[in-house]
C-alpha cells in the first residue's frame, strides 16, 4: 500500500547537498556571460545582456510553481505507491511547460514592449537587447518544461541527477558562450545562442534522464493525463504557489523600491546586502527541497511519524546552515563587502546594517523550511494565505517603521515579515500533520 522508507540525516543531506552545489553553478553562468561580452570593449552589450537576462528571467520565475507544484504532488504519489500517477504528473508537466513557452513565443513582442515601458533604457542597449531576447525566446518551451522535470526528479530523490543536468547544461552554455560569443566573434547574438542551445539540450537531457518513464503507457493514456479531478487539483495547487510567489517577490521589489528613497548610498548598501539573503537561500534551497520531497512521501503514504520526523530532520539541519550563514556573516560580512564595492561611503553604510542579515538567516529559517513542508504536503491554499497575513503586515507596518528609523525600519519590516510568515505557517502546522491520519480521497485516492 505505501512506500514508506526511514528517514535518516544521510537521506535528507543525500538530497539536498547536490541541490546546493547546482545552485553555485547558477551565478558562474552569470559572470562568464558578462565576461564574454565584456571583451567586445563597449558598454552598451554588457548592459543589453543584463537587462535581457534580468526580463527574460522575470517572465520565467512566473512558471516556478510548475517546478514546486510538481515536487509536491509527484512525492506523494510516490508515497502512495501510485506509478502510473507518477508517470502522468511528468506528461501533464511537460505539457504545461511546453504550452507556456509557445504562449511566450507568441507573445514576444508585447512581453518585450511592456519591459521596456517599466524598465527604458537607451536606443543602443534597448536594441540589442531585443536582439538577445529575440533568439533566447525560442527556447522557453525547453526552460519552462525543464521546471516540472526537476521538480519530477526531486519528488523522487535524484537529486544527484539535478546536479547533472545542472553542471551539463551551464557548462554546456559557458563552454558555447566562449566560442560562439568570442572565437566565431558572433558577440551577444553568440551568447543568446549559446544559451539558447544548452536550454533545448538540457530538455533533452533531461528526458532522457526520464526515459524508463516512457517505456510505459501511463505518460501517454489521455483518459488519466487529462482527468478532470487531477488537473483541476493540479490548478489549484499551481495557482495558489503563483500568488504566494507573487506577493513575496512584491515584498522584496518594494523593499528596494523603498530603499531607492534614502539615497543612493543607502540604495546600494541595501543591494550589497541583499546578496547576503541571495546565499542564503541558495544554501536552504538544498533542506527545503528535501522537506517537500520527504514530507510529500510521507503524506502519500497516510504515515504520520514519518511526515513528522522529515519535518524535523530537514528543518534541523536547515537551522544548522542558518546558524553558520549567521557566524560566517558576523565574522566574513565586511571583507565581502569591501570585496564588492570601494566606496569608502556604501562601505560604512553597509557594515551599519550588516548586523540585519546577521540576524536574517535565524529569524527567517522558521518561513523557508516550512514553505518546503507545505509545498511538499501541497497545503498551497495555507502557503497563500499565510502569505498574504504575511504581506499585509509588511505593507501595514514598514511605512511607520521608515517614518521612525529610516532604513533600519525598512530592514526591520523586512524582519517581521519574515516573522509573521513563520509564526502563521507553525500556526497552520498541526492540521498538516493531521492530514496524514485521515484516508486518501479526491485525486490522491483516484487510482
Amino acid at each position: 500500500m505505501a512506500n514508506v522508507r526511514n528517514v535518516t540525516h544521510r537521506r535528507v543531506l543525500g538530497i539536498a547537498l547536490p541541490i546546493v552545489l547546482s545552485n553555485a553553478t547558477v551565478p558562474i553562468l552569470g559572470v562568464v556571460d558578462t565576461g564574454v561580452v565584456g571583451q567586445l570593449g563597449e558598454a552598451a552589450p554588457i548592459g543589453a545582456v543584463g537587462i535581457g537576462a534580468i526580463i527574460l528571467s522575470a517572465v520565467y520565475w512566473i512558471f516556478g510553481f510548475l517546478r514546486m507544484g510538481t515536487t509536491g504532488l509527484t512525492s506523494q504519489a510516490v508515497g502512495a505507491d501510485d506509478t502510473d500517477e507518477v508517470h502522468a504528473l511528468l506528461s501533464r508537466a511537460l505539457l504545461i511547460g511546453v504550452t507556456a513557452g509557445l504562449v511566450m513565443i507568441l507573445g514576444q513582442a508585447l512581453i518585450f514592449q511592456g519591459a521596456f515601458w517599466l524598465s527604458p533604457a537607451s536606443a543602443e542597449v534597448e536594441s540589442l537587447a531585443r536582439d538577445y531576447m529575440e533568439i533566447r525566446i525560442w527556447s522557453a518551451p525547453a526552460t519552462i518544461a525543464l521546471y516540472g522535470i526537476t521538480g519530477w526528479l526531486i519528488a523522487q530523490e535524484r537529486t544527484k541527477t539535478v546536479l547533472v543536468l545542472q553542471v551539463a547544461m551551464n557548462g554546456g552554455n559557458i563552454i558555447l558562450s566562449y566560442m560562439l560569443g568570442l572565437q566565431m566573434g558572433w558577440g551577444i547574438s553568440g551568447v543568446a545562442w549559446a544559451t539558447f542551445i544548452a536550454e533545448w539540450g538540457g530538455l533533452a537531457l533531461g528526458l532522457w534522464f526520464c526515459r524508463h518513464v516512457f517505456a510505459g503507457t501511463a505518460w501517454r493514456t489521455a483518459a488519466r493525463i487529462f482527468d478532470l479531478v487531477r488537473l483541476k487539483h493540479m490548478a489549484v495547487v499551481n495557482s495558489d504557489i503563483l500568488i504566494r510567489s507573487v506577493l513575496l517577490q512584491a515584498i522584496f521589489v518594494s523593499f528596494l523600491f523603498f530603499g531607492s528613497g534614502f539615497g543612493d548610498v543607502q540604495l546600494a548598501a541595501n543591494q550589497i546586502l541583499m546578496q547576503f539573503l541571495q546565499v542564503t537561500a541558495y544554501a536552504l534551497d538544498g533542506f527545503a527541497f528535501s522537506a517537500e520531497a520527504l514530507v510529500g512521501n510521507a503524506l502519500g503514504a497516510r504515515a504520520r511519524a514519518t511526515l513528522r520526523r522529515s519535518a524535523l530532520l530537514a528543518s534541523f539541519w536547515g537551522g544548522v546552515i542558518c546558524v553558520g550563514l549567521s557566524i560566517c556573516f558576523a565574522i566574513f560580512g565586511p571583507i565581502a563587502i569591501d570585496i564588492m564595492t570601494t566606496a569608502p561611503d556604501v562601505r560604512e553604510a553597509s557594515r551599519t546594517y550588516l548586523p540585519y542579515m546577521v540576524a536574517a538567516p535565524i529569524v527567517g529559517i522558521a518561513a523557508w523550511m516550512l514553505d518546503g513542508i507545505f509545498i511538499g504536503a501541497t497545503r498551497t491554499k495555507d502557503m497563500r494565505n499565510m502569505m498574504i497575513v504575511s504581506a499585509i503586515t509588511y505593507f501595514a507596518t514598514v511605512v511607520p517603521l521608515m517614518a521612525a528609523f529610516g532604513n533600519h525600519g525598512l530592514w526591520l519590516g523586512l524582519l517581521l515579515n519574515f516573522i509573521v510568515r513563520g509564526l502563521t505557517l507553525a500556526w497552520k502546522y498541526p492540521a498538516l500533520e493531521a492530514e496524514a491520519d485521515r484516508p486518501r480521497s479526491g485525486p490522491a485516492a483516484a487510482t
